[in-house]
């Protein structure tokens, strides 16, 4: 089978704005991929919209469920494209906490443990955005609530045991 491959074609700068209004919509459909191909296309045009590297990057941990590390990778990328420290630390706490729960999703052996670690990070990123949020923003302690009420809830959330089993190499 020939596959023919296809360009792809950049939207206006006028379209920006419709544009994100869209990648909203389909992240509340639960559509990321669409989301994310949105945001991609408003990139292209307008490389330092902060609010499509933000909606890019939602969209990318929208997918951590399938547990894919090459999507905490592009997450992390798109992360990099913001300039304002609180954002750049606030969103750090996101991928944390979504790749947190995306191991708690995947259920798989010491996933609680791991999950653990991966939101005591999200706890560490957005008690520094707190610090350093502008006034009157409190999305950085909401989310710090929202982990510690998860960590709170499920008894299998804890840190790694140092005295685990190891196998002997004897």
């Amino acid at each position: 089978m020939n596959a023919t491959r296809h360009e792809l074609k950049k939207i206006t700068r006028e379209g920006v704005a419709a544009a994100l209004q869209k990648a909203h919509r389909y992240r509340v459909l639960n559509d990321s991929i669409a989301a994310e191909s949105i945001c991609l296309d408003v990139l292209a045009v307008d490389p330092t919209n902060s609010e499509a590297i933000a909606m890019h990057l939602l969209a990318i941990t929208d997918q951590f469920s399938t547990g894919q590390a090459a999507d905490r990778t592009r997450a992390e990328a798109a992360l990099a494209g913001l300039t304002d420290p609180y954002k750049q630390t606030y969103y750090r706490g996101v991928i944390c906490e979504r790749w947190a729960k995306g191991i708690l999703h995947r259920a798989a052996p010491r996933s609680g443990e791991m999950a653990f670690e991966w939101l005591e990070k999200a706890l560490d990123a957005y008690a520094k955005a707190e610090k350093i949020r502008p006034a009157g923003n409190d999305e950085a302690i909401l989310r710090w609530n929202t982990c510690v009420r998860v960590l709170d809830r499920d008894a299998n959330l804890r840190p790694r045991d140092a005295d685990a089993w190891e196998p002997s190499l004897e």
